[in-house]
């Protein structure tokens, strides 16, 4: 059976303004071992037989936060990046059809520095 898997790269904090179309002029970046990395790992999801349906690399942290939600009225509390509990952030995603056994081999193939999530999709009917 084919389902969504969402595999979460999970890793220290980037530089991703370094690949703003800004800072990118005059710069070649084809030899970019971090992003052929990335190229690698789809080719390999397409040779396995998985089909790859979405992905994104994040910004850096600063460009976030997160929100402690209000519970029973109360207003939410923002904080903005960095974050004081963890060295690590959610740096980018994938998101593939397969099933279990393909999911669990094309986690371990996810360019990370550090460790990857992978988490069956949901669908709710709308």
């Amino acid at each position: 059976m084919t389902d969504t898997w969402v595999f979460l790269i999970r890793e220290g904090d980037w530089d991703s303004d370094a690949y703003l179309p800004e800072n990118l002029r005059g710069q070649d970046r084809s030899e970019d071992e971090d992003m052929a990395a990335h190229g690698r790992f789809q080719q390999a999801v397409t040779d396995l037989g998985a089909k790859l349906t979405g992905g994104d690399a994040l910004q850096n942290a600063k460009y976030g936060g997160w929100v402690a939600v209000g519970k029973d009225g109360a207003e939410p509390v923002y904080t903005d990046a960095p974050y004081t509990d963890t060295n690590e952030v959610i740096t980018g995603f994938y998101e593939v059809e397969c099933d279990e056994a393909t999911a669990r081999k094309i986690a371990a193939l996810v360019p990370s520095g550090n460790v990857v999530e992978w988490r069956k999709v949901l669908h709710f009917d709308s």
